[in-house]
């Protein structure tokens, strides 16, 4: 793996996240190149952000595809002429199967701290309202490695903020994203010096050399 980290991006909406990513890349916050996108949805705002910024784009609708494999299959096709070191879920919503070669490879962020209110179904604005519903006074969000289940792959890092009384699900996401804004370049650049390691369900931190 060279110096600079080669990514491809998944995505299914607004793309904040890939214009996060964009961001830190572009103020020399992350060693890392976005090199292709893929979406498994068409007409969203994460395509019109990467096409913006000169970035490949394919668009691989979900419903397209018969099974869950069938549609895995056609997003790696579509990677792997770009031989990328890391795929990062940016919002993605459909569900993918993660090939052999991929273990360990695959990064998502969730907006809470997992294994609380993960899971199918749980995306956006629902997350936010169940916490609420909850009562808890802790939320955040949880950047983890990509397994075969929903939410439920080793964790890398989490991020927390308080649940205010009068927090609304908008507010509570509001705080939240902005965590996430900070987590995901974190454990990008963990990643990139080679100091995670996935001893069973647990990511060890390794300290630099």
């Amino acid at each position: 793996m060279g110096t600079t980290l080669r990514l491809a991006v998944l995505l299914s909406g607004s793309g904040r996240t890939l214009e996060n990513l964009l961001g830190c890349i572009a103020r020399g916050e992350l060693p890392a190149r976005v090199e292709v996108v893929v979406s498994s949805r068409d007409g969203v705002r994460g395509i019109e952000i990467a096409r913006a910024a000169g970035l490949p784009v394919t668009v691989i609708p979900r419903r397209a595809f018969p099974s869950v494999d069938a549609f895995s299959d056609a997003v790696w096709a579509a990677i792997a002429p770009y031989e990328v070191d890391l795929v990062i879920l940016a919002g993605f919503l459909a569900k993918l199967a993660i090939p052999t070669a991929f273990e360990g490879r695959v990064m998502n962020i969730h907006p809470s701290l997992l294994p609380l209110f993960g899971g199918r179904g749980f995306y956006g604005d629902r997350v936010h309202r169940a916490v609420l519903e909850a009562g808890v006074k802790v939320s955040g969000c949880t950047v983890h490695f990509v397994d075969e289940e929903y939410d439920a792959g080793p964790i890398i890092l989490q991020r927390c903020v308080p649940v205010l009384d009068d927090d609304t699900p908008e507010s509570l996401a509001h705080r939240v994203f902005a965590e996430e804004c900070r987590a995901y370049p974190e454990a990008i650049r963990l990643y990139a010096e080679g100091r995670l390691r996935i001893e069973g369900r647990r990511v060890r931190v390794l300290p630099r050399e």
